[in-house]
C-alpha cells in the first residue's frame, strides 16, 4: 500500500500557526484594553448614560514586539472626564503609550547582553522571533542603556540601612582601554552577608591598582554612604588591601587560609611540602580555638628551624589566620577562606571572557553588575547562614 504524499501537506505550517497565535493574542490584547476603558468610562460601546465619564475617538493600531514576535493591536482611543469636569487623553496601563516592546522582549535582550552579545549579535540572534525590522540597533542600545543609569543609582545608594556584619573583598582583572590603550586593571569587590546568611554584592570600582590608596577610597566611599562597620572582614593577604582595613578598626579580620596555604608552599622546597601541608592543615582543622593556637607555635617552632622562610610567612598572618575559630563553629568552613567571593569572581571572569576587552570602564562595571542584578549570576547563602544574626547581636551586646 502506498503511502499518501498529500498528508502533510493539508497540515498547517509553523508560518500559519505563528500568525494565528499572533492574531489571538492581539484580540485578547485589545479586549483587555477595551474593558480598561469601559470601566473608566463607566458605559459599554454605544452606550448612553447620563453617569458616562467620557467618550470614545475611534481606535489607533499600534505595532508592539512580544515574546510572540511583531503584531498590530488596535487600541482604542478616549477622552476621560474628571471630578473637575476638566478632559485628559485615556492612556491605557495595559499597553503604556510608549511602549514599543514587552517586557519579556527587554529580558531577552538583555539575556542574550549579558551572556556577552554586542548589539549585532542580539539583533541576529532574535531576528527569527521579533524580525529586524522591530529591533533596531537603536532599540537594542536604548535597552542595554537602560542599565547604565540603575548602575549609577545603586554606586550612590543610600547604605545606611543596610546592615553586613561579614564583609568580604577581592579584585577580578579585566582588560579595558584606557588612556588609548587596552590594559589590564583589577576591579575591586565588596560583597556583604546580611544577617539572613545571604551574599549581597556591596561595591564596584575599576582602579588602576590595588593600592591601599585604592582599596581606602572603596572602604571611604562605603563609610560616607552610610555602611555601618562590619563585625568580620574576610580578604586574602594583599599588603594594599590589608592597609586599607585599618579604615575599620572595630572590626576583626580574617585571612584567607588557602591564600597562605599558597604563600607556605611557594617558600617550601617541593619535597617537603607534604609535610608543610599536614603540619599546616592541623592548624586551620583543629576542633577548637586552643587547639588551633597550640598547631600554631608547634608549626612555627618546628618550621624555623626546618624552613625559616616558610615561618616568617605564617607569623606575616600571625592570628588573623584563626579568627574564625571564636565563631559558631557551623560558620567556620564559610569564613576560613575567600571562597565565596571567589566563586563570584569566577562567574564574572566566565561570562566575560567573550570580551577582549571593554571600550570604557563604565561598560566593563555596568555588565559586572547587571550579571548579579538581573540573576546571570545567583549566589546562594553561607554554610551555617543560622548564626549570622547572632553575630551581629553579639556586637550589639558588646557596645552597650
Amino acid at each position: 500500500m502506498s503511502q499518501s504524499s498529500t498528508a502533510p501537506a493539508s497540515l498547517p505550517t509553523r508560518h500559519v500557526i505563528r500568525e494565528l497565535l499572533q492574531s489571538r493574542i492581539a484580540e485578547v490584547v485589545s479586549v483587555v484594553i477595551e474593558e480598561e476603558l469601559t470601566e473608566l468610562l463607566g458605559t459599554t460601546r454605544y452606550e448612553r448614560s447620563d453617569t458616562r465619564r467620557g467618550y470614545r475617538n475611534g481606535l489607533v493600531e499600534r505595532t508592539v514586539t512580544t515574546e510572540s514576535g511583531p503584531m498590530e493591536i488596535a487600541v482604542p482611543r478616549a477622552r476621560l472626564v474628571d471630578e473637575t469636569g476638566a478632559s485628559v487623553e485615556f492612556r491605557s496601563a495595559v499597553l503604556p503609550r510608549y511602549a514599543r516592546r514587552t517586557r519579556k522582549v527587554d529580558d531577552a535582550i538583555l539575556g542574550v547582553y549579558l551572556a556577552g552579545a554586542n548589539t549585532r549579535r542580539i539583533r541576529t540572534a532574535l531576528k527569527p522571533l521579533l524580525g529586524e525590522a522591530n529591533l533596531s540597533k537603536s532599540a537594542v542600545s536604548r535597552v542595554v542603556g537602560r542599565l547604565k543609569a540603575l548602575f549609577a543609582s545603586w554606586c550612590e545608594r543610600d547604605l545606611s540601612e543596610e546592615r553586613y556584619p561579614i564583609v568580604m573583598l577581592d579584585a577580578i582583572h579585566l582588560k579595558v582601554r584606557l588612556a588609548r590603550r587596552v590594559v589590564s586593571v583589577p576591579v575591586l569587590v565588596v560583597m556583604g552577608v546580611d544577617e539572613a546568611g545571604n551574599k549581597r554584592l556591596v561595591a564596584l570600582r575599576l582602579a588602576v591598582s590595588e593600592a591601599s590608596a585604592n582599596w581606602g577610597e572603596v572602604i571611604d566611599h562605603l563609610g560616607a554612604r552610610g555602611l555601618p562597620s562590619p563585625e568580620l572582614i574576610i580578604s586574602d593577604g594583599h599588603k594594599g588591601l590589608i592597609r586599607a582595613l585599618a579604615a575599620w578598626p572595630e572590626a576583626r579580620v580574617q585571612r584567607c587560609t588557602v591564600h597562605k596555604r599558597t604563600n607556605l608552599e611557594a617558600q617550601c622546597p617541593t619535597h617537603a611540602r607534604r609535610e608543610l601541608l599536614r603540619d599546616y592543615t592541623t592548624i586551620i582543622r583543629a576542633d577548637s580555638a586552643i587547639d588551633a593556637r597550640k598547631a600554631y607555635d608547634a608549626f612555627l617552632t618546628k618550621w624555623r628551624s626546618l624552613c625559616p622562610a616558610v615561618a616568617r610567612s605564617l607569623e606575616e598572618a600571625g592570628h588573623q589566620l584563626l579568627t574564625f575559630y571564636d565563631f559558631p563553629k557551623p560558620m567556620w568552613k564559610s569564613l576560613r577562606t575567600t571562597n565565596a567571593i571567589e566563586n563570584v569572581n569566577r562567574e564574572f571572569r566566565r561570562r566575560t571572557k567573550t570580551q577582549a576587552s571593554f571600550s570604557t570602564e563604565h561598560a566593563a562595571l555596568t555588565l559586572l553588575y547587571a550579571l548579579v542584578a538581573f540573576g546571570q549570576i545567583t549566589m546562594r547563602k553561607i554554610t551555617g547562614y543560622q548564626h549570622v544574626a547572632s553575630i551581629a547581636a553579639r556586637r550589639c551586646r558588646d557596645a552597650a
